[in-house]
């Protein structure tokens, strides 16, 4: 294959700095794993070699970018896992990714970052995992959940949700526990309905196999060898998601998602999950994964729409 050369600028000089690591050692990891000539010229990054593997170069140089701009540095790790990643989505025939899990129909990551994601909740113990609607978060992670209850690496799958709304107080909803929390836990109810047939669903939740709870049922309760999934962790207060992430047991994962710019707490509140962030962040065994716009695998628009909000003053419509 012949050759060819891509050179990318980077923001400034200290955006080089951290992403070439000490003594250029991120660069020189990069160079001897894809096997291309990474040349580093100030503020500006040189790729030589054959088409594919610059490919490949961009992709994993694009995450890293973007690892940098979220957590403000890099590590080893962080560039051996990204690799990994970018070079399993360039041989899977789909896109990204190989086939990590089984439902009723195939699921499996399409971007980068949701690669990245399923990568995280594999390794790692604990799995905080923020981004906006329509990136996957909920989706893999009951996807995830549901490959290890088949494969029995666990024994039991708890899906958590806070009922903001109704302040937690559930009492005055007609119906038992599961009619009352229903509208809250739609979302979850859907994921596992792609991966399980609904017969198997229900028959795992009257052997409380898979039992659906809003937060506050979780107070004073371990959980061993079993996936628990908190879903919109962003409206939670910080001593609700100190009292969740204090309920894992012996064997098992916890995966928190949520998206902190659709926060439902009141104005003063703090959220749980913003907290988590910062104070867990260097705690090995934890994994903090940022999906963005660019991770969105709904509509089109949705990206759009995204964006739109997160501009600090709205477009005006030219008439």
């Amino acid at each position: 294959m012949p050759e060819t050369t891509l050179s990318i600028n980077l923001t400034d000089r200290d955006e080089a700095v951290l992403l070439f690591g000490h003594r250029d050692q991120f660069l020189r990891m990069i160079r001897e794993a894809l096997q291309v000539r990474v040349v580093a010229r100030g503020d500006t990054v040189q790729i030589e070699g054959p088409a594919d593997r610059i490919a490949e170069a961009a992709r994993v140089f694009e995450q890293l970018r973007l690892m940098l701009r979220q957590h403000g540095k890099l590590t080893a790790e962080n560039v051996r896992t990204v690799m990994a990643i970018v070079h399993e989505g360039s041989e899977a025939p789909g896109g990204v990714g190989g086939g990590y899990l089984d439902g009723n129909r195939s699921v499996r990551p399409r971007t980068d970052g949701q690669a990245r994601y399923v990568r995280a909740m594999m390794d790692n113990d604990l799995t905080l995992c923020i981004g906006p609607g329509g990136t996957g978060k909920t989706y893999l992670a009951v996807a995830v959940a549901v490959s290890f209850l088949r494969q029995a690496k666990i024994k039991r799958l708890v899906l958590v949700r806070p009922a903001v709304e109704a302040g937690e107080r559930l009492g005055f909803l007609p119906g038992d526990m599961v009619a009352k929390v229903n509208p809250y836990l739609r979302p979850l109810f859907d994921a596992l309905n792609d991966m399980m047939e609904p017969e198997q669903v229900k028959r795992y939740m009257e052997n409380d196999i898979i039992e659906i709870v809003p937060l506050a049922y979780m107070r004073g309760r371990t959980l061993n060898q079993a996936v628990i999934i908190l879903d919109e962790g962003q409206n939670t207060t910080v001593s609700q998601m100190k009292m969740f992430l204090t309920r894992m047991g012996s064997g098992s994962k916890i995966i928190v998602t949520g998206d902190v710019t659709q926060t439902d707490l009141p104005k003063q509140t703090k959220s749980g999950l913003t907290d988590a962030v910062n104070r867990l962040e260097d705690i090995e065994r934890i994994a903090i994964v940022f999906l963005d716009e660019h991770d969105i695998v709904r509509h089109p628009l949705v990206q759009q729409v995204v964006r739109a909000y997160e501009d600090d003053k709205p477009r005006k419509r030219r008439e």
